[in-house]
């Protein structure tokens, strides 16, 4: 009935992104083995334990990517018969590439689903079963699952819940007919959109923050147990160690976890109340 694929960019040269959040040189030799180190210990095992395995992840490296490298993320995937690797000429090939492999292969099939997940984060062991439960044959809709938890992972380790309206977990569902997918748009885009559809029951998604990131900042909050999350969200048996071993008690935070929590659902119920109001739109 449906193709579906997982869509992540990886190290794709972009000119309107060059240093990191703390003026740091982007897609340099120091910037990949970071981003290497947290795909191996975060967003791949954590997709690679999907209970549902009806899917294709398509990940897309930069080709300048440098052989060590290459031969470092073929050792991190292994014989996984879902996940496919390309590597293509920068952010500018990534969109027309995408289009051609779907207009190319997923021609079986009337509906086809897409998501996004970034290289650095992480998914519930049931993310894609969850999406695909959303499927009833539309001609157009997004899901957007806002609910999920931030993990910093330095310089100390904290764990609390999160709430993000059109974040990065965007998926798609569409007929399969001319698709545009997921990544058609920045995932910010989908506030314009009036056909998405909310999942707000499940906690789905992980955004993990690192002294790297170009944007994002620790703003959970809530006293979340590591050994309530930990068989959901399937991550390095090294990194669930240290976590297990290093995070730090609530107690400890219990004054940023409140005022997160304050940020958080003031930011949700803004977003919100513009998209019901029709602001976004009207902005176009």
């Amino acid at each position: 009935m449906f193709n579906h694929y997982l869509i992540t960019r990886f190290n794709l040269k972009n000119p309107k992104w060059d240093v990191t959040k703390n003026n740091e040189s982007l897609l340099t030799d120091e910037w990949l083995e970071h981003r290497l180190w947290l795909f191996e210990n975060f967003c791949f095992p954590s997709v690679a334990a999907q209970v549902n395995r009806n899917f294709e992840w398509l990940i897309y490296f930069d080709i300048t990517t440098p052989d060590t490298y290459k031969q470092k993320i073929a050792a991190i995937i292994g014989n996984q018969p879902n996940i496919r690797l390309f590597y293509i000429e920068g952010m500018p090939a990534f969109y027309p590439e995408i289009q051609k492999l779907i207009a190319t292969e997923a021609t079986g099939k009337p509906y086809l689903i897409t998501s996004r997940i970034d290289n650095d984060d992480c998914i519930r062991n049931t993310f894609i079963d969850e999406v695909q439960k959303q499927f009833d044959k539309q001609d157009y809709l997004a899901i957007d699952v806002i609910k999920g938890y931030s993990l910093q992972i330095k310089p100390v380790i904290m764990l609390g819940k999160k709430e993000h309206i059109f974040n990065p977990f965007i998926s798609l569902i569409e007929k399969n007919d001319n698709p545009t997918t997921v990544w058609a748009n920045d995932h910010n885009h989908w506030k314009k959109e009036t056909r998405v559809k909310q999942v707000t029951d499940k906690r789905l998604w992980m955004s993990i923050i690192h002294e790297k990131n170009k944007v994002n900042e620790f703003d959970g909050y809530g006293n979340i147990k590591w050994d309530d999350v930990k068989n959901d969200f399937i991550v390095s048996g090294a990194m669930a160690s240290t976590i297990s071993r290093d995070i730090l008690p609530h107690s400890q935070w219990w004054w940023t976890s409140f005022k997160n929590g304050l940020y958080v659902n003031w930011v949700l119920f803004n977003k919100s109340l513009k998209k019901a109001l029709g602001i976004y739109k009207l902005k176009q």
